[in-house]
């Protein structure tokens, strides 16, 4: 099962406030841990939304938004990728992770959707076209 694990957004991170050396150091020995244990694909942090845009869709209308933005806890500051076996263990290692923030903070886990999950809607020639797509992005 194939999770996104997001570390949602603290008026730290959006501040712009880096983490310390510390915080450093045990999230680097976390993620260690995680690719050691062949869970984690990919993981990176992000740039507080002052530094962002948003593009809002209105039928045939696209209007930009420019950061900062407001709700701090709907906002992400980073993300993990992970290959698991379930829900549960996703839960265990985000219960092993160190405080992201120096306040108190979220991770929250959403698995991916697989093909199955469209239903009757997914065709043979989507199917195929997916196959491709993915194909094309493992050699990049």
């Amino acid at each position: 099962m194939r999770v996104i694990v997001f570390v949602k957004a603290t008026k730290s991170s959006e501040d712009g406030v880096m983490p310390s050396t510390e915080l450093m150091e045990a999230m680097g020995k976390f993620n260690e841990e995680l690719v050691n244990a062949g869970i984690m694909v990919a993981g990176e942090g992000l740039k507080p939304t002052a530094k962002c845009k948003r593009v809002v869709f209105d039928g045939d209308t696209r209007t930009v938004v420019d950061g900062p933005f407001p709700h701090t806890n709907e906002i992400v500051a980073g993300f993990w990728i992970w290959e698991v076996k379930d829900l549960e263990e996703a839960v265990s290692w985000v219960k092993r992770c160190p405080n992201p923030m120096p306040e108190r903070s979220e991770i929250e886990i959403r698995p991916f959707l697989q093909m199955e999950d469209f239903g009757a809607g997914l065709t043979p020639e989507i199917i195929e076209q997916e196959e491709k797509l993915r194909e094309r992005l493992s050699h990049n």
